[in-house]
């Protein structure tokens, strides 16, 4: 792998698309490799809310790589990172995503980044080390590794795969508990894997159907949105049993969820 010093003077000329997708390709590939030699794991909230030393070096990397090519821009990143921007422009970093299953030696995780001006989300990235899958939204052009991806059809929840999470802790809130239940009782099936960003990616590709979770991170949310929106779907925030649900999919699904959510506003 290069180092920061050869990363920045490769990516010196390259556009804002093209840089997010060095940098996570660089961060997941790094994380990848620091996992094969062993990692060290702390712990944030619970058991199963963890961080890694190859979460920070990821992060450190993408920050550092981003105060020499767009200095003027801003940087918020999941493990700390922060800088305030000159530009209107905020670079979002999730250096690994899924980070649990990624310190369980599985391959559902990937580093994500995000450019924000304002509301609009111009460039966003996701990686996927274990597979070699890179995800880039380009201004409203989302590809994968490459290949332009295709707008989303229409489909009913009863029709597709929702990809959801409820932490065991929120099934105690009996409002939370009711309102995820009421969205997704209905669905052809649920799966629960515990990365959003490689969910949001393989929705936009049109592999499953829908995604839902409450009280979501930005570094957690941006990315896949930016990718479902650029293939033509929806990606909202809905306020439902006293949290707020964000919710992407085919406009059809997502409508059909968040109609579901609003009963138990």
């Amino acid at each position: 792998m290069p180092t920061l010093e050869t990363f920045i003077d490769t990516h010196r000329a390259s556009t804002d698309a093209t840089l997010a997708a060095a940098l996570v390709t660089h961060a997941g590939t790094l994380a990848l490799s620091m996992r094969d030699t062993g990692l060290n794991t702390d712990y944030k909230t619970s058991v199963s809310d963890v961080v890694t030393d190859a979460d920070r070096a990821a992060e450190d990397f993408i920050a550092g790589a981003l105060a020499a090519l767009r200095p003027n821009d801003g940087i918020i990143g999941e493990e700390g990172a922060a800088k305030e921007a000159t530009s209107k422009r905020t670079w979002v970093i999730d250096p690994v995503d899924g980070t649990f299953n990624f310190s369980q030696g599985s391959d559902y995780f990937c580093s994500a980044v995000a450019l924000t001006e304002g509301e609009n989300i111009p460039v966003s990235a996701i990686n996927r080390p274990a597979t070699h899958t890179t995800w880039v939204c380009d201004n409203g052009t989302a590809t994968r590794n490459g290949v332009t991806l295709g707008t989303l059809r229409e489909t009913s929840i009863s029709e597709e795969a929702l990809v959801t999470y409820l932490h065991p802790t929120c099934m105690r809130d009996e409002k939370v508990l009711n309102a995820w239940l009421g969205a997704t009782r209905d669905a052809a099936t649920i799966r629960m894997w515990g990365a959003g960003s490689v969910d949001l990616a393989n929705i936009a590709s049109g592999q499953l159907g829908a995604w839902l979770q409450h009280s979501v991170a930005d570094w957690d949310w941006l990315p896949g949105k930016a990718l479902i929106e650029a293939v033509g779907g929806k990606a909202i925030k809905v306020a439902a049993g006293g949290v707020q649900w964000c919710v992407a999919g085919n406009a059809q699904i997502v409508d059909d969820i968040a109609t579901r959510l609003e009963h138990h506003g």
